[in-house]
């Protein structure tokens, strides 16, 4: 008898010796050489040059800009924009702006295409919330149909700083940013942007 938890490990245990069996080596070789780059250009993590001036807000994502709207969240008006990123995009986030973080929240949910608006409330997703010198902001690492893991290095309590790398979605996802409505934001849709470097938004007074 064998316990029906280990049936999976076994099935790929055998698929793997058939794989081996069938497959010519040197086809074999050049298929391990091609995932592995895949995974290493999934998953690059360059660094980034940080605008140094007062007052703005850079993107927290790699991708194109795919909604500029206004939202309530808990009752109170917020200016959100949404970055989608696709599969060649750094998916390595970043923080927008310096600030306070109060709160990191997993919320468990579907994992539609992340380039669907109703992804923002329905997928599985984390919220951060950040305490700034110009009020809140939120920003939601959202899972998509092929990213289905968000990760958040941030914990309530840490001290955040504009550009530093805040957490990773792996393959193509989602972030969404809700910034104070004093904010003036200077992109418009479907502008590319670029995690830690791109000013997506300023603030002209506190």
């Amino acid at each position: 008898m064998i316990a029906k938890e280990g049936f999976p490990f076994i099935l790929t245990a055998v698929v793997a010796f058939l794989v081996v069996l069938i497959i010519p080596k040197q086809l074999l070789l050049l298929m391990i050489i091609i995932l592995l780059a895949l995974f290493v250009w999934f998953f690059r993590d360059p660094e980034r040059d940080i605008p140094p001036f007062e007052g703005i807000v850079v993107s927290p994502a790699d991708g194109k800009v795919v909604d500029i709207s206004e939202e309530k969240v808990d009752g109170q008006e917020f200016k959100k924009i949404s970055i989608f990123m696709n599969v060649f995009d750094v998916h390595v986030n970043r923080v927008p702006l310096t600030g306070e973080v109060v709160s990191v929240e997993h919320k468990p949910g579907k994992f539609l295409a992340a380039n669907k608006p109703e992804s923002s409330i329905e997928n599985e997703q984390n919220i951060i919330k950040m305490i700034t010198e110009y009020g809140e902001v939120i920003i939601k690492q959202v899972a998509g149909l092929v990213a289905r893991r968000t990760v958040s290095y941030l914990k309530p309590g840490d001290k955040a700083l504009i550009g530093e790398r805040l957490g990773i979605i792996k393959f193509s996802s989602r972030v969404d940013l809700y910034l104070p409505v004093n904010a003036h934001i200077v992109v418009d849709l479907n502008d590319k942007v670029k995690a830690g470097e791109s000013i997506i938004a300023r603030f002209e007074n506190k």
